[in-house]
């Protein structure tokens, strides 16, 4: 495979969602309660598709399945990594999720879920939920059973441009007016803790899971401190957030234009804002916002210019790959 592989998002409609992602991206959606845009993804509850070319309609999953070679043979038997930009009209409920060695055992070999958070837009003032202050498990308990959110909570004030990292075991909600992109693990699990009281569409107060969440958070709290990597040249910049045990997650601001060469197994890109034109195989490709695109294994030199901003994130290198031709 040596062309871009544009992909077809899913969108799942919350009972927190918004409008921002059709007004924001165009996407295609009618209701104005849309949540998420599962933009890469092969996980079975919203599974991406490929947009154009030769694998037109055929779902990632498949795609991963059938044509492990475009991937470099990588050696994980789902697709490692999902996508999404999510949009928080109203709070989201504060959650955990498991780790692999968890979620394998009592969610059906489903992987865990680490994930991590660019703040693409919000409103003044926007915070977002990580962490707590108990400092034993009792006192988290305690905590609840009083209904002293306020006291438990760790909040944190947000701008765009912010990147957060939450490995599993941390405490975590998306809160009120945050717009931003989630690279995660491939996973579907979450453990919700507190959820305002909310009720579904048939009138009943939302599932909690506070015996699973008891088994997996990190108690007390633990700080995760990352340091950014920030490479210029004369047309972009790249920014490195983390380079992490399940991916690396980068931002590139291309003002002029940028030369790379594609070296992972695959690399995963979504276009966050501006336009312009990738270059590669001899070939032209137009970028817009809202694009979402995977550059395959061994794809080699590429060129992207215009005024562009790119969300790029790639799975560990520290799984070996496994060559089964």
């Amino acid at each position: 495979m040596k062309e871009p592989i544009f992909l077809k998002p899913i969108f799942q409609e919350r009972i927190w969602g918004g409008a921002r992602l059709r007004d924001i991206y165009n996407y295609p959606i009618k209701s104005s309660l849309t949540g998420e845009c599962w933009a890469i993804s092969a996980h079975p509850n919203g599974e991406s598709s490929v947009r154009c070319g030769k694998y037109k309609g055929l779902g990632l999953g498949e795609l991963w399945d059938n044509h492990r070679e475009f991937f470099g043979y990588y050696g994980s038997q789902e697709f490692p990594l999902l996508t999404k930009i999510i949009d928080a009209n109203e709070d989201l409920s504060v959650q955990v999720h498991p780790n692999d060695d968890y979620a394998k055992e009592y969610e059906n070999g489903e992987s865990g879920k680490t994930e991590c958070w660019y703040i693409i837009d919000c409103t003044e003032g926007a915070d977002i939920i990580i962490g707590h202050h108990a400092q034993t498990k009792q006192e988290f308990i305690n905590k609840i059973k009083s209904g002293s959110w306020d006291q438990l909570l760790q909040r944190i004030k947000i701008k765009p441009g912010d990147f957060f990292y939450i490995p599993s075991g941390t405490l975590h909600a998306i809160c009120k007016g945050t717009l931003l992109l989630e690279t995660q693990q491939n996973s579907d699990t979450t453990y919700r803790v507190y959820d305002y009281n909310r009720c579904n569409k048939n009138g009943h107060l939302r599932e909690l899971h506070l015996q699973k969440a008891l088994d997996v958070i990190t108690i007390p709290h633990k700080e995760r401190k990352f340091n950014s990597n920030l490479l210029q040249t004369n047309g972009a910049t790249i920014t490195t957030f983390i380079e992490g045990k399940y991916f690396t997650v980068a931002k590139w601001v291309i003002k002029d234009q940028l030369s790379m060469k594609q070296d992972q197994p695959f690399m995963l890109f979504s276009v966050i804002e501006g336009k312009g034109v990738l270059k590669t195989g001899g070939q032209k490709y137009e970028l817009y916002k809202g694009d979402h695109f995977i550059l395959p294994y061994e794809l080699g030199d590429f060129n992207i210019k215009g005024n562009i901003q790119i969300i790029v994130s790639y799975p560990s290198s520290n799984i070996e790959r496994k060559v089964d031709k």
